[in-house]
């Protein structure tokens, strides 16, 4: 295990056209643990005698910000896909280095790591508006996570392929999800008894589980041996956060429900 790992830490990137944060495992694992400091440590303690900020004017430019560039990728990667790239859905691999529309994929694949960075001041703003209950396991592992998992595809497998599938349905979520935070912005007393709420993490959890879907599936037609360790990965990832999602849906939405049933119900 030891040695696989020294190996995989070591191998040459498949890509040589290394855009920025994509070529050391230092500098992102500095900025990974950075931000775990400072967001479960470091600000909390700064804030505690401290009057929460009055972010709704930033938090709205941040969530149309946020809708705008995952519209834009999301066009990119459609048009990528099932235009110029043509992927073959049944084995989607990389396009080769000398295509002519490899910087499109190279770019449009990095836009999508780059926003997993933005995603991080989300968590940022929780700290300066003192929302601590807001920080928990889900939100951080999930952002963390991803960062880390987007740079190593990209470190080990290069821009594009079966991972630039998964980041497009990704990218789909991002979109509803982003709208959603808008609308609540807009009137913050409302945020809870917005009807569409719920569905938010219903639209994850199906996500999620077509990314299991089709890793399961590249993994038992056996045919397409270059992804197998990321089908691999999407798989075990999916399974995590399908059980971490529908344990959050469960908790906040399934149980409350009950125990006014039952409250009502004496």
């Amino acid at each position: 295990m030891i040695g696989y790992l020294q190996e995989l830490l070591s191998r040459t990137p498949p890509d040589p056209v290394r855009l920025p944060l994509t070529n050391s495992h230092g500098t992102v694992l500095a900025i990974l643990i950075s931000y775990l400091l400072l967001v479960k440590v470091v600000g909390p303690k700064l804030m505690e005698s401290r009057k929460p900020f009055d972010l709704r004017g930033v938090i709205k430019v941040y969530n149309i910000v946020q809708i705008i560039y995952n519209v834009i990728l999301c066009a990119c990667s459609a048009f990528l896909m099932l235009g110029p790239g043509n992927y073959n859905f049944n084995c989607i691999e990389n396009l080769p280095l000398d295509h002519e529309w490899k910087n499109f994929e190279r770019w449009t694949s990095y836009a999508y790591y780059f926003n997993k960075y933005m995603d991080l001041l989300e968590t940022f703003f929780f700290v300066l508006r003192k929302k601590n209950q807001q920080i928990s396991f889900l939100h951080v592992f999930h952002h963390v996570i991803m960062v880390f998992l987007c740079y190593w595809y990209l470190f080990q497998y290069g821009y594009g392929g079966h991972g630039f599938f998964m980041i497009s349905l990704n990218v789909v979520v991002h979109i509803m999800m982003y709208a959603y935070y808008y609308q609540s912005s807009l009137n913050p007393s409302v945020r809870a008894n917005l009807w569409w709420k719920k569905y938010m993490t219903i639209i994850q959890l199906v996500q999620f589980g077509i990314v299991l879907s089709h890793s399961t599936y590249i993994l038992r037609r056996g045919e397409c041996t270059a992804l197998t360790t990321t089908a691999r990965a999407g798989t075990i990832f999916s399974t995590i956060f399908i059980i971490l999602f529908l344990n959050f849906y469960i908790r906040a939405y399934v149980l409350p429900k009950k125990k006014v049933v039952q409250k009502t119900s004496k």
